[in-house]
């Protein structure tokens, strides 16, 4: 059984106290910048078991009556139809998604800010569809030799030309759909008409990881490291933060090289800066809260070795670069960890071994694992999630849960009238014939009760899946990987 090493309650209690702390030491008005995700930060819950994947949102609510959402977009990120990898929507929809779950949750988002906007046409269409739908929309516009040239940045030529958003509470969360969206340009535009107007305000940061109070090769700050390889951020000691106090503290390198700047921008807005260190900007706790620091290590170095995996599949599709691969192989060096310690690894593989086809494995919440073959009837991974439905259910191996005449039904449509070459039921055809089975199978409807019993279960295959299928492991929040093989040697793999 897997082990809590996070304490959700604390964290909530300490980090709405550091927030209202931060607040009272600008004298009432905070404009604070949330780096990663607000809500479905599942690499957090998986590193920090115990860590809800909304907890910032509920953290937020604790103070709702406060906080105010401005939601930054980039106006050419708009333009290039960027799409959030994780989702597969592109940007400007998160906007409106999350609109509505900010909403759903009763918190108010005062307005929508495009930045960098130079009058780009997709970002016109999107403005006046937000109008359109009740949304405030400002623009923030590109800056001659920014970040650099602080005389022109602070000032009616930089970010006074940007259009004034108005906000009217004291918290203002300034968030995004993802990275490079202008969210501290954003902070730091509405620090330079705040002054000009008499209002005390301040910015500060809130980046979960890494966590700046964790010593610097912890294994969740090395997890970091591997979720981010792609960006080649890198974990280090804050030398600001060690000058300034004489204190340890991990930051990462792009908070560590803007600074300077940031510091300079405070400088020409307020006369001094309000901060000594990147570190000193943040407000995050969540250090704080960690109850079983064993927990989140081992947890942490699973993390990694499901990054590894998703790192050279992404290679062996041709979407990654061999160095993310390498960077991650030498945290794992670093922490003594081979992809074999994921147990489900060779599970899958021995399986694969003996029957001389592909194969998965699927960790049960009890530490228990079982397997599933490649068949006639079933794909490896459709074959071990309906045996990991049976064991929880505690049905016997040998029970048929699905009518042949229902399996048979759906290869006839999948071959006959859908053209596909594979008569084997995909992970969704096998739960949508289970389901169908339910209705009057007793031992059928115990198996579809398990399903959300599989949140949080490890699998692992032999070869990689199709979309579908890794589609179907993603909404049962199952953490999937796969050896970077190909079942077949096509050059075109649907």
């Amino acid at each position: 059984m897997k082990g809590i090493g996070f304490d959700s309650q604390k964290y909530i209690r300490l980090q709405s106290e550091k927030i209202r702390e931060r607040i009272r030491h600008f004298g009432g008005k905070l404009y604070l910048e949330f780096g990663g995700k607000l809500f479905d930060d599942f690499h957090a819950a998986r590193v920090l078991p115990g860590f809800l994947p909304d907890i910032k949102l509920r953290m937020l609510m604790e103070m709702r009556d406060q906080a105010e959402i401005i939601i930054a977009i980039n106006a050419g990120d708009i333009e290039k139809q960027k799409r959030r990898g994780d989702l597969g929507i592109t940007y400007e929809t998160d906007v409106i998604r999350l609109v509505d779950v900010f909403r759903e949750f009763g918190l108010y988002v005062g307005s929508i800010v495009l930045t960098q906007f130079s009058g780009q046409p997709s970002a016109r269409v999107f403005e006046k569809r937000m109008k359109h739908m009740g949304l405030q929309v400002y623009r923030h516009y590109p800056i001659h030799n920014y970040p650099s040239d602080i005389r022109t940045v602070v000032s009616d030529d930089g970010y006074g030309r940007n259009e004034y958003i108005r906000t009217s509470r004291e918290l203002i969360v300034v968030t995004a759909p993802g990275p490079g969206s202008g969210k501290m340009a954003t902070c730091l535009s509405q620090q330079y008409p705040e002054t000009k107007r008499g209002i005390k305000a301040g910015s500060a940061k809130f980046e979960t990881f890494p966590i700046w109070n964790l010593p610097l090769k912890h294994p969740v700050n090395l997890a970091y490291e591997a979720a981010t390889a792609d960006l080649n951020d890198v974990n280090m000691i804050d030398p600001f933060h060690l000058e300034a106090y004489n204190t340890k503290a991990v930051n990462y390198n792009r908070d560590i090289e803007v600074f300077p700047v940031l510091q300079a921008v405070f400088e020409k807005i307020y006369g001094s800066s309000p901060y000594k260190s990147p570190t000193d900007m943040g407000v995050n706790m969540v250090g704080n809260a960690i109850c079983d620091d064993a927990v989140c290590c081992e947890a942490s170095k699973q993390e990694i070795i499901r990054r590894y995996f998703k790192a050279t599949c992404l290679v062996r599709q041709g979407l990654a670069s061999d160095q993310e691969t390498a960077k991650i192989s030498l945290l794992m060096q670093q922490l003594g960890i081979e992809p074999e310690n994921r147990p489900v690894v060779p599970a899958a593989r021995q399986m694969a071994d003996r029957t001389g086809r592909p194969a998965a494995a699927i960790e049960l919440p009890d530490g228990e694992i079982v397997t599933g073959k490649t068949k006639d009837l079933f794909g490896p991974a459709s074959a071990a999630l309906l045996n990991a439905l049976k064991r929880m259910a505690d049905i016997p191996g040998n029970v048929d849960l699905i009518d042949g005449n229902v399996i048979r039904s759906l290869q006839y449509l999948k071959t006959e009238y859908l053209h596909s070459r594979n008569p084997r039921l995909h992970t969704d055809e096998m739960l949508i014939a289970l389901s169908m089975s339910a209705a009057t199978d007793e031992n059928a409807r115990k198996a579809m009760e398990g399903l959300p019993k599989l949140s949080g279960c490890e699998v692992h295959t032999s070869v990689l899946l199709s979309s579908v299928d890794e589609g179907v492991f993603m909404r049962l929040e199952m953490n999937l990987t796969s050896d970077p093989v190909y079942e077949h040697n096509n050059l075109y793999h649907k």
